[in-house]
């Protein structure tokens, strides 16, 4: 494969619109996501071969279109693109009626596991080394017993998943979605974890939705991404279930003193 660079040389025809439209595609294949901080003017202006005032100028662009916010003494970010998924006010309400917890796990399985058929049949190779790369270092940290580790490398798993589903709308989607779940908005991964006593449950099916994505395997992959959410809601339904039985006994022996 030759070499492959994030940025692109450009043209002279139109330099500061190419500029533009090479950011913008970029943001829209969900290269360049929300919050992710541009090279500096230099370092940008010398990747697309352009001046630094040209340079300037798409960027000034970018900013009016509401989609790089440019901040003096830091930096060039991509701006919030998709919002939150779900306003506080509902979140608020999804606290309080559990029930709707589970719409959630629903949307979840489906969107996991529309992503892993996807991303089974069209991972590029960069896509499979990322997946490769991701599952050893959920290896090391559950090996290490490094729950902060552990956590992130799940997130970084399934977003490299939607990511190679190579579709832009549910890249974009999701995100918003696991930007929630990394909040612990929705559930803390722990309690998954004290559900199989060491996570090596988890560890076991995020290895088996990488490898059927990395074999090419579209059928595996949606089956394996589905066991998955099953899983973890399985494990909430029989948590919450053990709390509530505990709860009912304490009150028992509390009343039988």
């Amino acid at each position: 494969m030759t070499d492959i660079r994030p940025f692109d040389p450009v043209g002279h025809e139109s330099i500061a619109d190419a500029v533009v439209e090479q950011i913008e595609a970029m943001i829209v294949d969900g290269i360049l996501k929300e919050g992710r901080k541009l090279p500096s003017e230099r370092e940008l202006a010398e990747a697309m071969g352009v001046s630094r005032p040209k340079l300037r100028e798409a960027l000034q662009t970018l900013e009016s279109r509401g989609l790089v916010n440019v901040r003096h003494g830091e930096g060039t970010f991509i701006a919030p693109l998709t919002g939150r998924a779900m306003s506080p006010a509902l979140l608020s309400l999804y606290t309080r009626h559990g029930g709707a917890f589970y719409d959630y796990l629903e949307y979840r399985r489906e969107q996991e596991a529309f992503a892993s058929r996807l991303a089974a049949t069209r991972a590029t190779d960069s896509d499979k080394a990322r997946l490769t790369e991701i599952v050893a270092d959920m290896q090391t940290a559950w090996e290490q017993d490094d729950q902060d580790a552990s956590q992130e490398a799940d997130f970084r798993l399934h977003t490299a998943v939607v990511d190679a589903s190579q579709n832009t709308t549910l890249i974009h989607m999701m995100a918003s979605v696991y930007d929630l779940t990394r909040q612990g908005v929705f559930y803390n991964r722990e309690f998954l974890r004290t559900m199989d006593g060491t996570g090596a449950e988890l560890l076991k099916q995020h290895k088996e939705i990488a490898q059927a994505i990395i074999d090419g395997n579209p059928d595996r992959a949606e089956t394996a991404a589905r066991r998955h959410m099953d899983f973890v809601e399985e494990s909430f339904r029989a948590g919450q279930e053990q709390q509530a039985r505990e709860i009912r006994a304490a009150k028992r022996r509390q009343l039988t003193r």
